[in-house]
């Protein structure tokens, strides 16, 4: 816009000048009258229109735990439509503890909580370090742990003792091909109140179940109910099995979920939705969300997560909590709102100052003071975002 600004201003006051000098043999005038075109035309306003309101928007949106890595997601932010979210230390407060130990056969519930610690104490995941703590909690002695190996939405596996074992869902299950019956019902009677249920595994045999439950955020419903009045449709996607993950859905009042979900899953799914036509933002915690947030079009980041999830991401919430996904959909309206204002601005004080200086009513002096005035009253507007409230 500028640089077509800038040659329709010069071709404006050429003509001012050659009018004056040619038409009404006043050259004297016309140079002042041409000078004075340039000056209240000097485009400074035009190009603080823009960066002054996505400063202080970004200035806003800090305060309020909401950090915005570039100008591209507080400009998108508006157009979300579709918000896809990880449930564990997204939806949840991300700390899970032990709710269910139950030992299968001749395993005590003691046996199943040390064999699944020993393993889980090499991993990083939140569920494996509930596992840990409880052990810990019990005292219980942790077995020294071999060729341990994570398998990403699956669960965990190494050699105690010169014993196979694995903890992990019903995927990992499955895939080792647990030789022993399991208590379907007892299972899905877990899984109904909330409970992600792992299977404790020892040389393929079923030692017995650990249940996890992970609290949901005390501002989960709230966020909710808030993006839904701005019409954002919410849909969860979850490495969790599909019965708890209905549960939660349920409970918190969400469109949709997913459960099951590898981190290619996520990805797919987030690519699936942009080509139906949605402006998808993903919002996570984890090293399996990542993917998914650099393809998003905006990602979101927990602040309580991973390092890599807020490297992907392009903003990060540094209180993990929802309400602030809303918080910037708000702002992002109310900073392009006020680059819009900002740019009225800008173009109304050229509309009306380069006609009557090019008529010869306007000295540059005044001129000059009328163009500072257009900056001042477009960063007068710009700061108007920060009194704003969000919520």
């Amino acid at each position: 816009m500028a640089a077509y600004f800038v040659q329709v201003v010069i071709l404006v006051s050429l003509a001012t000048l050659l009018i004056w000098g040619i038409g009404f043999s006043k050259w004297d005038h016309g140079i002042v009258n041409a000078i004075a075109v340039l000056i209240i035309a000097c485009p400074c306003a035009l190009g603080l229109a823009t960066p002054v309101s996505i400063m202080v928007g970004t200035g806003k949106g800090a305060k309020s735990g909401i950090l915005i890595k570039n100008a591209k997601a507080i400009e998108q932010m508006r157009r979300v439509d579709t918000l896809l979210v990880d449930k564990t230390g997204t939806l949840t407060v991300g700390k899970p503890k032990v709710t269910v130990l139950r030992g299968n056969g001749s395993y005590s519930d003691d046996d199943v909580l040390r064999l699944a610690a020993s393993v889980d104490a090499f991993s990083e995941h939140p569920l494996a370090a509930a596992i840990v703590t409880a052990a810990k909690d019990k005292g219980l002695p942790l077995s020294d742990a071999s060729d341990f190996v994570s398998i990403t939405g699956m669960g965990v596996k190494a050699r105690l003792n010169g014993h196979e074992v694995a903890v992990g869902n019903a995927k990992l299950l499955r895939e080792l091909g647990g030789k022993a019956p399991y208590d379907e019902e007892y299972v899905r009677k877990l899984q109904d109140a909330g409970n992600t249920v792992m299977f404790v595994l020892d040389d393929c045999h079923i030692a017995g179940y650990i249940g996890v439950a992970d609290p949901i955020k005390d501002t989960t419903k709230d966020a909710v109910r808030l993006l839904h009045e701005r019409k954002v449709r919410i849909v969860m996607l979850t490495g969790d099995n599909p019965v708890t993950a209905k549960a939660v859905a349920k409970t918190l009042g969400l469109d949709d979920f997913k459960a099951e979900c590898m981190p290619e899953d996520k990805y797919s799914e987030v690519k699936r939705r942009q080509s139906s036509g949605a402006f998808v933002a993903m919002a996570g915690d984890g090293i399996n969300d990542a993917p998914a947030l650099a393809q998003a079009d905006v990602g979101i980041a927990m602040g309580t997560g991973t390092d890599v999830a807020m490297e992907s991401a392009d903003i990060t919430l540094v209180k993990g909590d929802l309400n602030s996904i809303a918080h910037a959909k708000v702002l992002s309206v109310l900073v392009m709102r006020n680059i819009k204002e900002n740019l009225f601005f800008a173009f109304a004080y050229n509309a009306i100052g380069i006609p009557i200086a090019a008529l010869g009513l306007l000295n540059p002096i005044f001129a000059g003071l009328a163009m500072a005035l257009s900056s001042v009253s477009v960063l007068g507007n710009a700061l108007r975002v920060k009194s704003i409230k969000l919520s």
